[in-house]
């Protein structure tokens, strides 16, 4: 029931899904290549003295900071806003269905219960989804990443 749930969403905003994946990707491109870059300043900058080297890759690595960041943060509000808009459409549906229902249904279901599964379940579905976009797609970016810059070393 839940992966159908979350299947609808990924259908109903795949523009929000791509743009989490692609900050998460940029994200973890670029967290992985900075231990790189600082190897290079030890290997070819202070070794050989060479304090040009040390500012232009210490400039990069900045750079490559900054875009870390914006992408961090993009990725966050995308996958945020992923999950407002998945938890706003099942409230909705969650609205529409109790509004459907005779006296005694509600009776039997009980108005606390209905009222629970309409802001707490929803809050954490919307949480699964949010902790997906932060997590679980970063995960096999730098999984992956971390194996190939591994193999170049």
């Amino acid at each position: 029931m839940l992966f159908r749930i979350i299947g609808q969403a990924v259908r109903r905003y795949p523009w929000m899904v791509v743009a989490v994946v692609v900050f998460q990707g940029i994200q973890a491109v670029c967290n992985l290549f900075l231990p790189r870059l600082n190897a290079d300043i030890i290997d070819y900058g202070v070794t050989t003295g060479d304090i040009g080297y040390i500012w232009e890759t210490g400039g990069l690595m900045l750079g490559l900071a900054g875009i870390q960041i914006v992408c961090a943060i993009a990725a966050v509000f995308f996958g945020a806003r992923f999950a407002m808009s998945v938890g706003r459409d099942l409230r909705s549906q969650v609205f529409r269905t109790v509004g459907t229902f005779s006296e005694n249904e509600v009776q039997r279901f009980g108005a606390p219960s209905l009222i629970t599964r309409s802001t707490n379940d929803v809050q954490q579905v919307q949480m699964l989804i949010m902790m997906a976009a932060s997590l679980m797609i970063a995960a096999p970016f730098m999984a992956i990443g971390g194996v190939f810059m591994a193999l170049a070393q």
